[in-house]
């Protein structure tokens, strides 16, 4: 017997089996113990924007998010912990805010009134300077004279303290992504009005992530749909935002403006004709290069737009009496061009002496990235450029969008379905492994059909923690259907193994045709599943992705290894 289990542990296929689940389990890293909350995302111009925090990216694995784990020297075990130390904290304070994961390991946050001015009623007497002409002798003259005028009487009024802007949720213990139906948030179907191309399409995506970025809001998932019917949708999904403001940021077709000293020169859309996105014209400014800093490299990027010609004059108008401030070569205006996004500003820019008063329709925009390294500052220039550039184009939206549905989901509900489809599943498991060890009366097949099951589990939630995929409720069906699936084939190949045709048949071609039988089976199920991917609107997409994962470790990993083991620990007593 202990030949042959040494034989199981040194047979090529099992080996590969036990690789690929080891590398499964590092990509999920399960950890134990994990205190503290994550931070999923930061609201823009708040107190802990300002104090340095910034949003995840939605890329990022979950288990390299920022956790807080202490505020003010109070550890920070959970979410009851955190809303504990922020219902105590007051206003006009700076608390310290310790975390790990992060590129610091504390910030300071200053909390800030909330306050709003709210009229009187009674209407009080206010001088204030205004520009008058005179005519001195025979010419007109502008002076600076003071002039009482009535107006409505305003008081502040405090209203506790102001949202610090963060927005946290419990630490993760793994690298595996829990869809809507299990951490809670907001899914939002939208429908374009007319059909759009390709081009268009991921324009628009890239459109919406900005503008949910710019909102504060970096724990999105925004993705093309589409139906079998030919139709086109665009799937959101948020996590941690309540369906109004969700509603409220899609529904709007989206507004850009630039604005001089306060008077708009130009709007997204109709004003911007062109913003170039190719290498041709766009990229590391080739004139000023990358250079070195005290703390690391900085990187220029430059890149083209076009203005029509009634923006064109109206920016000349604005900049025409604009004093000049710099020296040498750097001599800019002394407003820079400001850029706002639905009334929220989103970057300014310094304007050069050479545009003053003139309409020129081709422009220049330019700025930077800086990084430690070379390399690195030249990516986050690259990243700078590419986000600004989608800003400019993102003022008015390619197409106005129609919300076709919306869901809120309550993260109590996916948190139960979460522990009783887990619960559910390991019972599923040993009852069918005692339910087979009852039918065999044999541990040297249950036994490993225990294996592979198990190890088919972590292979596919290696799969999802490797590609990014969402774990929700589609995707655990799929889950729990390959598993079942996988199963019903390790007693395909037992059968084959055991009650075969002795006179006819030697083992190994049972074995053979019992692989046919998965393989042909497999096929079938990729070749029902692939329409699905592109069906229901993107929504089943999750459940035919791990199914077709799921089936595909199964046959190509787990089912070599479970007939391998068979081989060795059955197969002499099936001559």
């Amino acid at each position: 017997m202990s030949s042959k289990i040494k034989s199981v542990f040194t047979n090529v296929r099992v080996i590969v089996f036990l690789i690929f689940v080891l590398l499964a389990i590092v990509a999920i890293h399960p950890s134990f113990g994990v205190e503290g909350v994550a931070i999923r995302n930061v609201i823009s111009n708040s107190s802990a924007s300002d104090a340095g925090i910034s949003s995840p990216k939605a890329s990022s694995n979950p288990m390299s998010r920022e956790v807080i784990t202490m505020v003010d020297n109070i550890p920070i075990k959970d979410m009851s912990d955190w809303e504990r130390v922020v219902s105590s904290m007051t206003p006009n304070r700076t608390y310290t805010i310790h975390t790990v994961n992060g590129p610091k390991s504390f910030y300071r946050i200053a909390t800030r009134f909330k306050t709003e001015e709210r009229p009187t009623g009674r209407l009080i007497n206010m001088t204030e300077e205004v520009v008058k002409e005179f005519k001195v002798n025979g010419s007109v003259v502008n002076r600076t004279v003071n002039q009482t005028v009535r107006v409505n009487e305003t008081q502040t009024v405090y209203l506790g303290m102001e949202d610090s802007g963060l927005r946290v949720y419990e630490a993760p213990t793994n690298n595996l992504r829990k869809g809507l139906d299990i951490q809670g948030g907001t899914r939002v179907l939208l429908q374009p009005e007319t059909k759009i191309t390709s081009e268009e399409m991921g324009l628009l995506i890239d459109s919406l992530k900005e503008r949910l970025n710019v909102f504060g809001l970096s724990d999105v998932v925004v993705r093309e749909a589409s139906d079998l019917s030919g139709n086109q949708y665009v799937l959101v999904e948020i996590a941690g935002a309540n369906e109004d403001e969700v509603k409220e940021l899609l529904a709007k077709q989206g507004k850009f403006e630039a604005r001089i000293a306060n008077q708009t020169v130009f709007r997204g859309g109709t004003d911007i004709t062109y913003v170039c996105r190719t290498a041709q014209c766009s990229g590391i400014d080739s004139r000023a290069g990358c250079g070195q800093t005290q703390g690391g490299y900085a990187c220029r990027f430059q890149f083209a737009i076009s203005l029509n010609p009634d923006a064109a004059q109206r920016q000349a108008d604005a900049t025409r009496s604009i004093p000049v401030t710099g020296t040498g070569t750097d001599r800019y205006l002394s407003e820079p061009i400001v850029l706002f996004l639905d009334n929220k500003e989103v970057d300014r820019l310094n304007i050069a002496e050479e545009l003053r008063g003139r309409p020129v329709t081709d422009i220049s925009i330019s700025g930077s990235g800086v990084g430690k390294t070379q390399s690195e500052a030249v990516a986050v220039s690259l990243e700078n450029m590419r986000r600004l550039q989608t800003i400019l184009i993102t003022g008015s939206l390619p197409v106005k969008l129609n919300i076709v549905q919306t869901s809120n989901i309550s993260p109590v509900v996916g948190e139960a379905f979460l522990k009783n489809s887990i619960l559910v599943g390991v019972l599923a498991i040993l009852v069918v492994s005692i339910v087979i060890l009852i039918r065999y009366r044999r541990w040297d097949i249950s036994l490993p059909i225990l294996v592979t099951s198990a190890g088919e589990v972590f292979l596919i939630l290696g799969f999802a923690a490797i590609v990014g995929w969402n774990l929700d409720m589609a995707a655990i069906a799929g889950i729990i259907v390959s598993i079942g699936t996988g199963v019903d084939h390790q007693i395909v190949i037992a059968d084959e193994t055991l009650h075969g045709e002795k006179e006819r048949l030697d083992w190994k071609r049972r074995l053979k045709a019992a692989m046919f039988i998965i393989i042909s089976a497999y096929v079938t199920v990729c070749a029902a599943m692939t329409p699905l991917l592109f069906g229901g609107a993107g929504l089943l997409k999750g459940f035919a992705l791990i199914t077709i994962a799921g089936f595909s470790v199964g046959v190509f990993i787990s089912r070599p290894a479970f007939a391998a083991m068979v081989e060795i620990l059955v197969g002499e007593e099936a001559r």
